[in-house]
């Protein structure tokens, strides 16, 4: 027989997958629960942190126990950098993703910090710097509402920036058409870019920052950015909650040995 914790675990996971409580809303309180009759405080509680366990609610001091949304974003592969987004348009890469999922946003879910630092390892190497050069970092955290989704920081030469938007660390993104189009307007239009990704456990700061439910890892990308000469632009790296974003890519299939000694 079940203990009485998990029966009460179980009761409200198929209320919240139900949609009698919906994303964003608050589960009752401890108190209330246990007036109600569904257990002693411990019992609750233990319910409680079950649900977040299994990723269907968050715990924060000051908002309660809240169901966590659960149709992840579309984090898009390509499509997200099409130039007619922003350069032609507004559309930076996270508000693509919000449209292609068909979720709201605002410009502000975007905040930012912007620094002159010494070039990290990974950093200097994208940029063919030496260990310690300075570098631009514009360091983003983005969240949907109220609820973190991802840090993405940006690390720039500051010959390339310097004296644009990118260095001003006013919240959202970087005026219209957001870093790209900056880089755009300053002679540096993007050509290719290379993102890679891993799966880790965070670090405490990463799980304060991004609200993580225990036992949530996150997935880290590395984006570098080109001129169509080779020239680095942009070296990025972002930090994902795993459980929040569903990665998407739509391409064709390369053939490298159509053309090949004459094959078709």
């Amino acid at each position: 027989m079940a203990p009485k914790w998990r029966e009460l675990a179980d009761k409200l996971a198929e209320q919240i997958r139900r949609g009698e409580y919906k994303a964003g809303q608050a589960l009752p309180q401890i108190r209330a629960q246990v007036e109600a009759g569904e257990g002693s405080k411990a019992t609750v509680h233990a319910a409680y942190k079950a649900l977040e366990a299994e990723g269907l609610v968050t715990s924060t001091r000051g908002h309660g126990t809240v169901v966590r949304q659960q149709v992840p974003l579309k984090r898009l592969g390509i499509a997200r950098y099409d130039k007619a987004k922003w350069r032609d348009g507004d559309e930076v890469a996270f508000i693509a993703d919000r449209v292609a999922s068909g979720r709201t946003y605002r410009r502000n879910e975007q905040t930012q910090t912007v620094s002159l630092v010494d070039a990290p390892a990974p950093v200097a190497t994208a940029h063919g710097l030496e260990n310690g050069a300075p570098v631009y970092a514009r360091a983003r955290l983005v969240k949907e509402g109220d609820q973190p989704t991802h840090t993405l920081t940006s690390y720039y030469r500051p010959e390339h920036v310097e004296g644009t938007r990118l260095v001003d660390p006013t919240p959202g993104p970087a005026g219209r058409g957001g870093g790209y189009r900056v880089l755009y307007d300053a002679g540096y239009e993007i050509d290719h870019m290379k993102e890679s990704l891993f799966a880790r456990t965070p670090t405490a700061d990463e799980t304060k920052l991004l609200q993580l439910p225990p036992g949530e890892p996150v997935v880290e990308l590395h984006r570098t950015t080109y001129t169509a000469d080779g020239t680095v632009v942009e070296f990025a790296i972002g930090v994902h909650a795993a459980s929040r974003f569903a990665w998407e890519y739509d391409f064709k299939v390369p053939d490298s040995a159509k053309g090949r000694n004459g094959q078709q």
